[in-house]
């Protein structure tokens, strides 16, 4: 009987070690969420928002068993161009003021190579709900100098602005869009893991 309960509290034990949780959480100074979009058919603007919390809450000993959490914060747009920046936060566009977060949730990960996964989820901007695929190469996992455990990931969508509701549609003379329908958007993360 005694041997029959060690091993259940044995098993119960590695049950449970298992199924913890390890969240790790981006590291601001160190990361960045940008965007590029063409314009004027013959060129690109790139830019990037200032203000995000990305989490990862790692559910197992892979990153596929993972839920990764990205809210962005519309009116920290930042293009270098206060004139442009204005109009990206107006209805135009982002609507920053009635619509004050972007917010991708995964749904599942799949790993496609030895580093490299597609995570699929759910991409809210402006209150509309779309599902994207965002293609993610893991960097590497490294301690820094006082034993904090990081990762590095690089993940890449492209999405079309229309499909949420960014509607702003003016033209050049020879019919392409000023600001280009697809937005390619690329997150470049250092992760920390949490104790």
């Amino acid at each position: 009987m005694r041997h029959a309960l060690a091993i259940l509290t044995v098993l119960f034990v590695v049950l449970n070690v298992q199924a913890e949780t390890t969240v790790w959480v981006a590291d601001k100074a160190h990361s960045e969420v940008k965007f590029s979009v063409s314009h004027m058919v013959i060129a690109e603007v790139t830019g990037r928002f200032k203000e995000f919390d990305v989490t990862v809450r790692q559910n197992g000993d892979s990153f596929t068993d993972s839920e990764v959490e990205a809210v962005i914060k519309t009116n920290s747009i930042d293009t270098e161009v206060e004139r442009r920046d204005n109009h990206l936060r107006s209805d135009d566009f982002l609507n920053a003021e009635k619509y004050p977060t972007m917010v991708f949730k995964s749904t599942s990960i799949e790993k496609t190579g030895r580093n490299t996964y597609k995570i699929n989820g759910n991409l809210t901007i402006r209150d509309v709900t779309k599902q994207v695929v965002l293609e993610a190469l893991f960097r590497g996992e490294i301690k820094d100098g006082r034993g904090n455990l990081k990762r590095g990931f690089k993940a890449t969508t492209i999405i079309n602005r229309f499909d949420f509701g960014a509607n702003w549609n003016k033209t050049v003379e020879t019919g392409g869009l000023i600001a280009g329908d697809d937005v390619e958007i690329t997150l470049l993360m250092e992760f920390n893991q949490q104790k």
